[in-house]
């Protein structure tokens, strides 16, 4: 296998693997992690070069499961460790140390290499941490070398995300990102606003959770298929995301000793540029066989936007065609985190619609908005998620408008 290649965060002039090992899903047994799975998995991806570990204190057993692993083979210094900050558990200034403490005990270090914010939905969740001094209390960490770099992960609407990078001299920050999810959330918009800034961008859910591996309609799987025989539907990817110089390190949350293999032999041509026209020929055929199966053709312009009642109409579209296209419930994933800010309780859901027809005048697509923002609430409000969010808003503390 040829050597890994490197990324430069020039932020902090680490060189950065471009596989980063997501530390979600490893291997479990009886519901606790199976430690001799995981130790043989992280030791084989860092022997062969990746160097980049991604965690949270909200990831049961994850934390743990990585220091020890690090401790036990001597090989902390070897890696960079990500991990993150629970903000919806933040009550006050305290829990920053609380939180960072515990994160620094479970991963058996005295230093957080990658520290994020976890789950920036909008500004207001990031003005709430300013007010209660995280400013200063990461400036702090930093000069006391207990923490190198100082980033967000997002989970939010796109102009969310743009006010949030420019809110505050960020180190880096995390984006969900991928081939059929290029205007969702941060997307692509976001992305290049971030490499602007010559901020580093971390990928998660490169696959969707696996849905771009396990859930393919037939139709795009066939279309790989016959123009790459040799590679497989994560390939597809991972190529994708890493032909963009903007990005820096794509996470893959693997759970087997075979997904780290494969993804390990495909960093071999990892390189910016890598896709030929032949292969976008090939991914636009994909992405047809995902139009078909999408009930609303909307691009994720947004010309349609702002609404003037706060329905993020680009969001509700995108993770409504998603139901259709993979699944429902990824499809509600994702229709929950385009419209629900729990730091807030502001809604911005399909059925905030006041039928006022201004976002169709708009439209380049000419969809009949209105309408198609019905079958959406129909689809995606039923009871148990509005229930869901009614849960969710109480256990935050959130203020529903």
């Amino acid at each position: 296998m040829k050597p890994m290649q490197y990324r430069k965060d020039t932020r902090s002039g680490f060189d950065l693997s471009v596989l980063g090992f997501g530390c979600m899903r490893f291997p479990k047994a009886v519901g606790i992690t199976d430690m001799k799975k995981t130790n043989d998995m992280i030791m084989n991806a860092v022997n062969l070069g990746v160097n980049y570990f991604d965690t949270a204190w909200l990831y049961p057993g994850s934390e743990e499961a990585l220091g020890t692993v690090l401790a036990n083979n001597g090989a902390r210094s070897r890696v960079h460790i990500a991990s993150k900050l629970p903000i919806y558990l933040v009550r006050n200034p305290g829990d920053f140390d609380k939180y960072f403490t515990t994160s620094l005990a479970r991963l058996k270090t005295g230093y957080i290499d990658y520290y994020l914010m976890h789950m920036l939905t909008d500004l207001t969740s990031w003005e709430k941490l300013v007010q209660f001094g995280i400013a200063e209390w990461a400036a702090e960490k930093k000069a006391q070398g207990k923490l190198k770099q100082f980033g967000f992960s997002f989970h939010g609407p796109r102009d969310e995300f743009l006010k949030i990078l420019n809110a505050y001299d960020w180190d880096f920050c995390q984006i969900q990102y991928n081939y059929s999810n290029e205007n969702y959330q941060a997307g692509r918009t976001g992305l290049l606003a971030a490499a602007s800034k010559n901020i580093p961008v971390i990928i998660m859910e490169p696959l969707m959770g696996g849905s771009l591996v396990t859930r393919l309609p037939a139709a795009a799987r066939n279309a790989f298929a016959r123009a790459r025989p040799d590679l497989t539907p994560a390939g597809w990817g991972l190529n994708w995301l890493w032909d963009q110089s903007a990005v820096t390190v794509v996470l893959s949350g693997m759970s087997t000793a075979e997904q780290v293999n494969e993804n390990l032999a495909l960093t071999e041509n990892a390189k910016a540029g890598m896709l030929t026209d032949a292969d976008r020929a090939v991914y636009k055929e994909a992405l047809a066989a995902f139009d078909a199966a999408y009930k609303v053709k909307c691009t994720g312009c947004s010309y349609c936007m702002p609404c003037p009642n706060e329905v993020n109409i680009p969001g509700c579209f995108s993770s409504y065609n998603t139901s259709f296209a993979l699944t429902p419930i990824e499809g509600f994933k994702q229709y929950v985190t385009s419209t629900l800010s729990l730091s807030t309780g502001e809604y911005h859901a399909a059925s905030k619609c006041i039928q006022c027809g201004k976002c169709e005048s708009h439209c380049p697509q000419h969809i009949n908005i209105r309408n198609e923002l019905m079958r959406v609430r129909k689809r995606m409000e039923p009871f148990y998620i509005r229930a869901a969010i009614a849960i969710a808003l109480k256990l935050f503390g959130g203020r529903r408008k």
